[in-house]
């Protein structure tokens, strides 16, 4: 029986148990899916659960059941991919015949001094669940900064503002004007919602050195109560010990079976992955759709396509607070009260055709 490995259980490999059970799954093939906690977690809503808006059991969805898919709790401590194994932290070693590797990402802090250690972060759910804690206990009028301007950063920062009203909230955007990627349009209307909701946006930022209760942007010192990081990600430290080739950001490179090369049993899936798009859930569920696709032709001995399509992606959406949102839906500007009713909608087709 052929055993295949699902490391983490985030949004690609979901796709990939979804698509391959109940009925998919070849007779002689099994899944073995290793993740540290005993559920999915909707990584796209940790902002909210940090911000104390949704509770807990808001972003957890439970693993499918099938007899032929055992789930394992535990640590991954290293990935050999010359004796196909998996080791885990005071556990016994995985053996695969096949593996896709969906393990995330991390926190990325650029090299500044200090933002590893006093920042607190969404990254995870336990630390989005430490970080909600923190932000819960501080007593009115204080300061919170939230380093990173990015869809995570105005998420968490919009959702805090609704939740605690009493403290003073600074949002730091290395840009010369918030989402600078994005439509003016676009930024301005965030821009604008942040006004009117005191929520105070530092431009041109840069920070050099986090301390104790302090942020240092260029050469000012700002006293913060609590600060958290949403300023970049990068793969998973597992991921980046892997003796592979990889790209700038330190994604693995990866054939356009999605494999790594000279490989064709193991597989990225993700934000470990290096792919033309930005990493997104949405970009995990489309690489595990092919990658089901090619797992099920190489069990089968069938010829691969000659190419595979490009992911297509039906855009972004962010949410402000919970009667407003933003985004891109294909190519197309939308903002207020439709754009988070449709932010919503999505959330909950998820949670019910996953959960």
């Amino acid at each position: 029986m052929k055993n295949l490995v699902l490391l983490g259980g985030g949004y690609g490999n979901m796709r990939v148990l979804l698509r391959m059970l109940p009925n998919q799954l070849p007779e002689d093939v099994s899944i073995t899916l290793i993740d540290r906690v005993p559920y999915h977690c909707l990584k796209t809503e940790y902002y909210a659960l940090a911000a104390g808006t949704i509770s807990d059991q808001h972003v957890r969805v439970e693993f499918p059941e099938h007899s032929r898919l055992s789930v394992k709790y535990g640590e991954v401590t290293k990935i050999d991919v010359t004796s196909k194994l998996v080791h885990l932290n005071n556990e016994e070693a995985v053996k695969y015949d096949d593996l896709v590797i969906g393990l995330g990402c991390e926190d990325k802090y650029h090299g500044v001094p200090g933002a590893a250690e006093f920042t607190y972060s969404i990254q995870t759910i336990e630390k989005a669940r430490k970080t909600y804690e923190t932000l819960c206990n501080l007593p009115a009028g204080s300061v919170v900064g939230i380093v990173g301007a990015g869809l995570s950063g105005i998420e968490l920062a919009s959702e805090l503002r609704e939740s605690r009203s009493d403290l003073d909230i600074k949002l730091f955007d290395r840009g010369s004007r918030i989402l600078g990627t994005f439509p003016e349009r676009l930024s301005s209307y965030v821009h604008k919602w942040f006004e009117e909701n005191n929520v105070d946006i530092v431009n041109n930022s840069n920070i050099t050195k986090v301390e104790p209760n302090t942020l240092h942007n260029h050469e000012d010192s700002i006293h913060c109560d609590a600060i958290v990081w949403t300023a970049g990600i990068q793969p998973n430290k597992i991921v980046r010990e892997m003796e592979v080739e990889k790209d700038k950001q330190g994604r693995v490179v990866l054939t356009k079976y999605h494999n790594i090369p000279d490989d064709e049993h193991v597989y990225v899936v993700g934000d470990c992955a290096s792919l033309p798009q930005a990493p997104s859930a949405q970009l995990a569920e489309g690489q595990a759709e092919q990658i089901v696709t090619i797992l099920l032709k190489r069990w089968k001995g069938e010829e691969l396509p000659a190419e595979l399509p490009r992911i297509k992606l039906k855009g972004i959406l962010g949410s402000l607070g919970k009667k407003h949102g933003f985004g891109l839906v294909n190519e197309r500007s939308i903002t207020g009260r439709m754009a988070r009713l449709l932010k919503s909608g999505v959330l909950w087709m998820y949670k019910y055709h996953n959960g």
